[in-house]
């Protein structure tokens, strides 16, 4: 099928995706992601054949993946996690990379270090996007335990992409660092300029143009994004990192220049990302998962359990170990679980390395099969620890958020 009938079958699939969500949650709470990349696979070549990629395609791909990435930078908070807790994030994370790096090059058979980057790395991430909406339904994103999920989530998405960065940019390690200390002092130098205060007409002209074709605020985050990417590629360090680093600054603009506004505009932007762009994204990694390599019988298939049990062994253990002795025993398990569900940054790093010809296809499609499943087990088990934690109470909230999602008709 050409360009134009395949983007159609895309678009369609994003459409239905949402609708399945929405009649699946009056039984089970699943990710909205998960439909996408099932729709993908079923138009995709290894199934119906209806649907396939090119270069348009694939360019709106790749700019659904920095839109992700972006949003993901702009929902961290980390004037919430300070002191000891983020101190313990950043080690735990640490230890799962060495972990990572490790067991990714035992798994590269033949690949070397460099394969097991994109294997480890991918075992470090945490899908803080899928984690937080089910923490905020619950109301268990107010405390302190969302206080520490909300740190562990942010070194785990941020973490892999500095990974990304220094081990797999083709330059000896030190000249990578240097590169990255210079995107960190430029973005700095960006950050410094966000937090001071705004001429007053910057606030007036946001207003003015918010409901209007002149969009300021939109086309200003949009340069904001594209400035961060051009700057990644310009020193050589993966976009992603860009991306991230545009969603971080974005917040500090808009709540210094116009927070009032921020909010309405923060909902356009996310209605041109999550109404487009990152199902787009999803729905073409459904189309490109390699099916038929998943079910041949072989090492793919054998190694979506491995996976699966290595994003608790590699990501999950540290974080028990480093977990704040405040927490309960249920607390702490549950915090695993959580810590552990993985997607997004699975998805998008395994896209990088069957790009670059570092990651076979069935490989990347049970890393992410393996991530299918995490963000569909892992909060389930996750929330019935909490509800255990916290008594007859907590089982009543947990019971309450579940079915505020399927009246609103949300899908985490």
């Amino acid at each position: 099928m050409d360009h134009s009938g395949s983007l159609v079958l895309i678009m369609a699939a994003a459409v239905l995706a949402p609708l399945l969500a929405y009649g699946v949650s009056r039984w089970l709470s699943v990710p909205l992601v998960i439909f996408e990349i099932l729709l993908g696979i079923l138009i995709g070549p290894d199934v119906l054949g209806w649907a396939g990629t090119g270069e348009v395609i694939d360019v709106l791909s790749r700019l659904g993946l920095a839109m992700l990435i972006f949003l993901a930078g702009y929902e961290i908070r980390f004037d919430r996690v300070r002191g000891d807790t983020l101190k313990r994030s950043v080690w735990a994370w640490l230890i799962t990379l060495a972990l990572g790096l490790g067991i990714g090059t035992l798994l590269a058979q033949g690949g070397g270090f460099t394969k097991g980057v994109y294997v480890g790395t991918a075992l470090t991430s945490t899908a803080l996007g899928a984690v937080l909406p089910i923490l905020r339904d619950t109301g268990d994103l107010q405390g302190r335990f969302g206080t520490v999920m909300m740190a562990m989530g942010a070194v785990g998405e941020f973490g892999p992409i500095i990974a990304m960065s220094l081990l797999l940019s083709g330059r000896a390690p030190a000249g990578s660092a240097a590169l990255l200390v210079v995107f960190a002092l430029l973005t700095a130098a960006a950050v410094f300029w966000a937090l001071r205060p705004k001429p007053p007409w910057l606030s007036r002209v946001i207003a003015r143009t918010l409901h209007s074709s002149a969009q300021f605020a939109v086309r200003l985050v949009l340069l904001l994004l594209v400035a961060m990417l051009a700057l990644s590629e310009v020193l050589g360090l993966d976009v992603l990192l860009g991306a991230f680093a545009a969603g971080l600054i974005t917040r500090l603009v808009l709540e210094g220049a116009a927070p009032e506004s921020s909010g309405t505009v923060l909902s356009k932007v996310e209605a041109m990302g999550f109404g487009f762009l990152v199902p787009l994204f999803f729905v073409v990694t459904g189309i490109e998962f390699d099916l038929r390599a998943l079910l041949s019988g072989g090492r793919p298939l054998a190694l979506l359990p491995v996976f699966l049990l290595l994003f608790l062994v590699v990501r999950g253990l540290p974080i028990r170990l480093l977990a704040p002795r405040d927490l309960g025993r249920p607390e702490r398990s549950a915090l695993v679980l959580f810590g552990s569900t993985a997607l997004p940054l699975v998805v998008a790093i395994t896209t990088l390395g069957v790009d670059d010809g570092m990651m076979a296809p069935g490989e990347a499609a049970a890393l992410v099969g393996a991530g299918m499943v995490s963000v569909l087990v892992f909060p389930l088990v996750g929330l019935r620890l909490l509800a255990r934690g916290q008594g007859p109470e907590g089982a009543e909230v947990v019971r309450a958020g579940r079915a505020g999602r399927v009246s609103e008709g949300e899908s985490w």
